[in-house]
């Protein structure tokens, strides 16, 4: 029987890992898990501490028992996770993806694709469906 205690649910509060949310979320519903909501924020951000702090309070199951810890942690976003997937003793990530192929992903590189690669346990990435498509970031 597969045994799942912790998830790990990492945010950059985009379209494509809200959609991972929902995974999430299930996954600790039917586990009775805990769920880490974990946000890295990458070196030279716009906004301080406390203004992540504030966004991942915002992220609350419906279901007040799953238990759910908020983490903000700073530096490169796999590479944190990761680190932080080894060190809390996380079971499952579970992560969304922009779905980047060709030219877009060789020079952006995939935070899902790297977290999968270096991850400590197993990982579900979520994609957006076919044809959804997102409004491009302000100022591009």
């Amino acid at each position: 029987m597969i045994q799942v205690r912790k998830i790990l649910y990492p945010t950059d509060f985009s379209p494509y890992s809200n959609r991972a949310y929902f995974y999430a979320v299930g996954l600790a519903e039917t586990y009775r898990a805990t769920l880490a909501v974990v946000h890295v924020v990458p070196p030279g951000a716009g906004h301080g501490p406390d203004y992540w702090r504030a966004q991942l309070r915002e992220v609350r199951p419906g279901n007040p028992a799953i238990p759910v810890e908020h983490v903000l942690l700073e530096g490169d976003p796999a590479g944190e996770i990761a680190r932080y997937a080894a060190a809390a003793g996380v079971d499952v990530i579970v992560i969304g993806t922009h779905g980047r192929t060709g030219v877009d992903r060789l020079m952006m590189g995939s935070v899902a694709e790297r977290v999968m690669r270096d991850a400590p346990c197993s990982v579900l990435v979520v994609k957006l469906p076919k044809g959804f498509t997102t409004p491009p970031p302000a100022g591009r």
